[in-house]
C-alpha cells in the first residue's frame, strides 16, 4: 500500500500544543511535513499562556528526525493570525495545510451565560478560524495549492447543554467553509471540516471515566491527515470521528411544498395544513451552495 506523505508540505497547526492538535503535529511531521506548532499555552478556559507546550511538541518532532517551529501567537487577533502565517514563511517560504484546532470552553447553561463568556468562546472558535485562515489562503491561492481543515463539533451539529456559545462558534465554522470552498475552488485549494471526539483536557468532564482509553485522540489523526493530503480532492464536506468510527454528516433539506406565487399571499393555516409535507425529509438533498435552494422554488419564479 503506498504510503500518503507530506513531503515538501509545510503545514500549520493550531492549538497542536496538547491533545488532538500535538496529535495532528507529530503525525505531520512523520510523515514528511515541516511544521508550525502554534499554541498560546492558555488553559481550557481560555486564561493564562505557557510557550512550554508548543515548545515540548517541536523538541519531540526534532528528537524524532522531524521539522518543526513554535509559534505562540493568539489567533483570536489578525495579527495574530498573519503572524502565525508569517512564521511558516520566514521559516520555510510557503505554506500548504491548515488545520485550525485552536479552542477554549466557557460552559454555562444559557440564561446564565455572561456576555464576557459569549465573546471569549466566539474571538477563539470562529474570529481565530477567520484571522488566521485569510492570510493562510491568500499564500495558498498564489501558490495555486492548498488544503484547510476547519474543527467543528457534534455539539455545533446537533446541540450539547450548556454549550451554546461553543455550538454557535462551531456551526459558524461549517458557514465559513461553505463559502469559502467556492471562493478558492479553481486554485486546487480544498476546505473540509472535522468533528472530531477524543478524550482530553477538553472533554475529560464531559465523557464518562471508562471512554478515556476508547476515545483516544488518536482516531481523529487519520481523517484529518488524509484531508490534507494531496490524494483528497473533496470540498465542503463535514466529517465526524471518534472511538475509530468515520462518517460524514451534511445539512439537507426536504423537497418542501410549493403553496402559491406572488399572485397572492399565504396564510398561517395554509402554513398549518400543509405542515407535514413542509417538515417531510423523505427525499433529502444536499445543496452545493444556497443557489441550490431555489431549484425548489423553480416552478413559482418560471
Amino acid at each position: 500500500m503506498e504510503r500518503v506523505n507530506f513531503n515538501d508540505r509545510v503545514a500549520v497547526v493550531t492549538g497542536a500544543g496538547q491533545g488532538i492538535g500535538r496529535m495532528y503535529a507529530l503525525a505531520l511531521a512523520r510523515r514528511g511535513a515541516r511544521v508550525v506548532v502554534n499554541d498560546l499555552g492558555v488553559t481550557r478556559d481560555g486564561s493564562g499562556a505557557d510557550t512550554s507546550a508548543a515548545d515540548k511538541v517541536v523538541e519531540e518532532i526534532i528528537s524524532a528526525g522531524g521539522k518543526a517551529v513554535a509559534n505562540y501567537d493568539s489567533v483570536a487577533t489578525m495579527s495574530g493570525g498573519e503572524n502565525i502565517v508569517k512564521t511558516a514563511m520566514d521559516s520555510y517560504g510557503k505554506l500548504d495545510i491548515l488545520i485550525n484546532n485552536a479552542g477554549i470552553l466557557r460552559d454555562k447553561s444559557f440564561l446564565k451565560m455572561t456576555e464576557e463568556e459569549w465573546d471569549l468562546v466566539m474571538n477563539v472558535h470562529l474570529k481565530g478560524a477567520f484571522c488566521v485562515t485569510q492570510p493562510a489562503v491568500k499564500i495558498m491561492k498564489a501558490n495555486n495549492y492548498g488544503r484547510v481543515v476547519f474543527t467543528a463539533s457534534i455539539s455545533g451539529l446537533y446541540g450539547n447543554f450548556g454549550q451554546t456559545n461553543y455550538g454557535a462558534a462551531k456551526l459558524g465554522l461549517v458557514g465559513i467553509m461553505n463559502s469559502l470552498k467556492l471562493e478558492v475552488a479553481k486554485y486546487d485549494i480544498k476546505v473540509n471540516t472535522v468533528a472530531p471526539n477524543a478524550w482530553s483536557r477538553m472533554t475529560a468532564d464531559v465523557f464518562p471515566p471508562e471512554f478515556e482509553e476508547k476515545m483516544n485522540p488518536q482516531f481523529n489523526e487519520p481523517m484529518v491527515l488524509y484531508l490534507c493530503s494531496e490524494e483528497n480532492k473533496v470540498s465542503g464536506n463535514i466529517f465526524a470521528t471518534g472511538a475509530g468510527w468515520y462518517g460524514r454528516t451534511a445539512i439537507v433539506s426536504g423537497d418542501g411544498v410549493c403553496l402559491g406565487d406572488a399572485k397572492r399571499s399565504i396564510s398561517v393555516e395554509e402554513i398549518r395544513d400543509n405542515f407535514h409535507g413542509i417538515s417531510n425529509m423523505d427525499n433529502k438533498r444536499e445543496h452545493d451552495s444556497g443557489l441550490g435552494m431555489f431549484e425548489y422554488m423553480g416552478p413559482l419564479l418560471s
